[in-house]
């Protein structure tokens, strides 16, 4: 399992949990019960094959982060949606945005450019090239911020 896959079942958890509102250890829990995520790898190729201990501690780390840090990922995602309300993003789309926010701010060996061409990319596997581009156009003006304030 690559690093993209693993970024991708954290999105999917992260939705899941926004949904639910488990904590991610019931999630995480429910997920690997070894019928459950088999079940789940006959269904969807992402699922196919289970995360070694390293994949699961960034899985755990990401989905965990992003559930802790949820008012304040929803706020940077209502600071760079102009003219939109948090609300109106679909769930999905939010938790693609929290997780490449949450990489840039608190995941250190995953560079932002890296962070944002995989949630652009998971986008356009879940949405159309309007949603891709305001994915992009989000994640572009909130690094760019984020790289300004960290070089003074």
């Amino acid at each position: 399992m690559t690093r993209s896959t693993a970024r991708e079942i954290a999105i999917h958890l992260v939705y899941g949990m926004d949904y639910t509102h488990a904590d991610i250890d019931q999630t995480l829990e429910t997920l690997l019960e070894t019928g459950y995520y088999s079940g789940l790898g006959k269904e969807f190729e992402l699922y196919q094959e289970r995360p070694n201990r390293k994949q699961m501690e960034y899985i755990r780390t990401v989905a965990g982060g992003c559930a802790e840090k949820r008012e304040e990922l929803d706020e940077i995602v209502a600071r760079y949606a102009i003219g939109w309300s948090v609300s109106r993003i679909s769930r999905l789309v939010k938790a693609i945005l929290h997780v490449s926010i949450f990489e840039v701010l608190y995941v250190d060996d995953v560079p932002t450019g890296v962070a944002i061409n995989e949630a652009v990319r998971l986008t356009r596997v879940y949405e159309d090239e309007e949603v891709v581009a305001f994915v992009n156009g989000i994640l572009g003006a909130f690094a760019r911020d984020h790289h300004a304030e960290h070089e003074s």
